[in-house]
């Protein structure tokens, strides 16, 4: 069985939800590519991606939202980080920032003060499969599990349907 993080299966052991952690060939971690190959629907895969802020004062945001889903960025996340621009952390910014590389990005045990954003659609899943902290696994979990962490916020409208 593949291993989650330290911090990440900490919480999930103590998050009172049901879980699971499910191996994943590194080469498969990308969530179109994991979905179509171990038959998950899109519609319970949820990724979450970090957002940075382009002008002003940088500023740095994980947003949570359903694979069937584009992330709301030119309006919502824009105005609610407070910044004129908002763009896609690099790979290299993701990796400093949140420890974890893309395809492997998850919303459970980010480093203290990062804001966490929830897209309401999230919410309404029975479950949802996220990345499990590296490449190499995923985890199943109910959403509800996810706002017990600090500097989470469900945000209604972070995404835009289809």
């Amino acid at each position: 069985m593949s291993k989650t993080l330290p911090a990440i299966q900490t919480f999930l052991e103590q998050c009172g939800s049901d879980f699971e952690v499910w191996p994943c060939d590194p080469e498969l971690a990308d969530t179109a590519v994991f979905c179509e190959h171990y038959g998950i629907a899109l519609e319970n895969s949820a990724n979450a991606i970090l957002v940075r802020s382009k002008t002003g004062e940088q500023k740095f945001v994980v947003c949570v939202l359903l694979a069937t889903d584009r992330l709301n960025t030119n309006h919502t996340v824009r105005k609610k980080m407070g910044a004129r621009k908002v763009s896609f952390a690099s790979a290299d910014e993701t990796r400093s920032i949140t420890g974890m590389e893309i395809g492997g990005v998850t919303p459970i045990a980010l480093p203290a003060g990062l804001a966490i954003w929830i897209d309401d659609a999230v919410m309404q899943c029975d479950y949802v499969v996220l990345g499990g902290g590296n490449r190499d696994c995923k985890i199943k979990l109910d959403p509800k599990a996810l706002v017990q962490q600090p500097n989470v916020e469900v945000v209604s409208g972070l995404a835009k349907r289809g």
